[in-house]
């Protein structure tokens, strides 16, 4: 199984650890991610999810 983190980078910035050592840190715009469609291995030969992220302009979608 595949575990992953979908999201958009919205920059960088630094945290100090319980040393007192400066982190750079990412700091990411995560979901939500609602499933758009599932293909199953009976019906497309393969099982997967996909999923959705941002909103997109009513002409791109099909």
């Amino acid at each position: 199984m595949n575990v992953a983190l979908l999201g958009k980078k919205i920059g960088m910035t630094q945290v100090f650890d319980d040393s007192n050592r400066l982190i750079p840190v990412t700091v990411i715009e995560a979901g939500p991610c609602p499933v758009t469609q599932v293909k199953s291995l009976d019906l497309d030969g393969y099982d997967a999810v996909q999923i959705g992220y941002r909103p997109q302009k009513e002409h791109r979608l099909s």
